[in-house]
């Protein structure tokens, strides 16, 4: 079997690649998780968006198989610097939510109020707004600091965000 690394590369940068190829070898046999996990720290950045497609696609079948990562998605991979890697911890932070004790989930609303403050990205915009938004329904603190910042994103220029930003902000 190739590392999967090599397999997740080459191609055209917006194609899935191999990555259900990848998936599927994880979910038949879990071991190979960590292997795909360190795929993230691939200089290759094409590898890093399809290594976040694949934990979304393994988080919807055996969340489980995330839980112990949990620190490293809250430590490690929040520093990468790319847009796929942050809207999909936003994804997956709404998944693992529930799993999380109270510092990491205030670790990953750190995070995620960091993005939404500094990010130009319109889907790191959108996937965040959408976590902070269903946690903000639960947490008056959050809906407070929320608030602003969905103002500010609804006359965005870009139609999803504002719209996005509106929606959120009527469901608050």
């Amino acid at each position: 079997m190739e590392n999967f690394e090599v397999q997740l590369s080459g191609g055209h940068p917006n194609s899935l690649g191999n990555t259900i190829a990848v998936v599927d070898q994880v979910l038949a046999d879990n071991k190979h998780f960590d292997e795909l996990f360190n795929c993230y720290f691939s200089a290759d950045e094409v590898v890093r968006l399809r290594v976040s497609n694949a934990m979304k696609r393994i988080a919807k079948v055996n969340l489980k198989l995330l839980l112990p990562y949990l620190d490293r998605f809250l430590e490690e991979i929040s520093r990468i610097d790319q847009a796929s890697t942050q809207w999909t911890l936003a994804q997956l932070f709404l998944m693992l939510e529930r799993h999380m004790t109270e510092i990491q989930r205030k670790q990953a609303s750190d995070i995620m109020k960091h993005n939404l403050a500094n990010h130009e990205d319109w889907i790191v915009l959108n996937q965040t707004m959408e976590t902070l938004g269903r946690w903000a329904k639960k947490d008056a603190k959050l809906a407070n600091w929320l608030l602003p910042h969905l103002e500010r994103l609804a006359s965005d220029p870009r139609k999803s965000v504002a719209k996005k930003a509106k929606k959120t902000q009527d469901a608050l």
